[in-house]
């Protein structure tokens, strides 16, 4: 998808019609507009025609491109979990793992990527399936957390609403430790916790959650993701993105400042 989105700036800032892209790569103007939307996978032949197309010849931006060909041709760790990620999924997956920086907003759970095992498995639990299948569903999220671990670990920003704090998911015990996990993120030097007090009032992002991930390598433009009950939205139109972007970035001013936010998570678990 982020490759689609890049080859079709590129596209439009040439003035090339689709049909006229589809004619260099031997195919149909739909197969371009299949290809930008990131609905089918890429060939490198295609994707070099296409950069020549376009009039990209920097060395730096062809390779990055050519990289992400690779990636999404290839299958993630998550494909071990096929049976219990929709196709909507995959997508944020990869995305989740190839970035540099994650931005998000939360306002019912603590975000995934922070949540214990037991609170994992609470939240998970809400969901009308078998049982098997929430189990296998929380050993995807606990492995989704080995990118924070890793050599070299995306930026993690998170912004998190403190309904989500005080709403109990599975008791005293289970959110006492969850509240202790949030702490001890706060102290790794890529995680920034902020949270929005009941005092702040209405906010910009109200409405719900929002993600907003940047791709590795400079060259490519953010991308918002938008969780919904069934399935996952992703506002592919610059000035969409650019309207999240700037939804976080009010939204960071808006919450407690990190400093503020550790007493916060400190007072609310005394109260416990």
């Amino acid at each position: 998808m982020i490759l689609g989105n890049r080859l079709r700036a590129l596209r439009e800032a040439q003035r090339i019609t689709g049909a006229d892209a589809g004619r260099e790569i031997r195919a149909s103007h739909s197969k371009i507009s299949r290809l930008e939307m990131g609905r089918i996978g890429f060939k490198h032949r295609d994707v070099d025609d296409l950069l020549t197309l376009y009039g990209v010849y920097d060395t730096a931006e062809r390779a990055t491109l050519q990289a992400l060909v690779r990636e999404s041709n290839s299958q993630g760790w998550w494909n071990f979990y096929h049976d219990v990620v929709p196709s909507w999924l995959h997508m944020y997956l990869g995305l989740e793992q190839a970035a540099t920086v994650i931005r998000g907003y939360e306002l019912q759970f603590v975000p995934g990527l922070l949540q214990t095992e037991d609170y994992a498995r609470a939240v998970i639990g809400l969901d009308p399936d078998t049982p098997e299948r929430r189990e296998r569903k929380v050993q995807l999220r606990m492995a989704r957390q080995h990118v924070l671990h890793r050599d070299r670990p995306p930026t993690l920003w998170v912004i998190v609403d403190e309904a989500a704090l005080r709403r109990s998911m599975g008791g005293r015990a289970l959110m006492r430790g969850q509240l202790t996990h949030l702490i001890e993120a706060t102290r790794m030097p890529h995680v920034t916790v902020q949270v929005v007090p009941f005092a702040a009032g209405a906010h910009s992002a109200i409405a719900g959650p929002v993600t907003v991930l940047r791709p590795p390598g400079g060259e490519l433009p953010d991308v918002v993701y938008l969780e919904q009950l069934t399935g996952g939205a992703y506002p592919d139109k610059p000035s969409e993105a650019e309207q999240y972007r700037h939804v976080m970035n009010r939204l960071a001013v808006e919450a407690l400042p990190p400093e503020e936010t550790e007493r916060f998570l400190w007072e609310a678990l005394r109260e416990l």
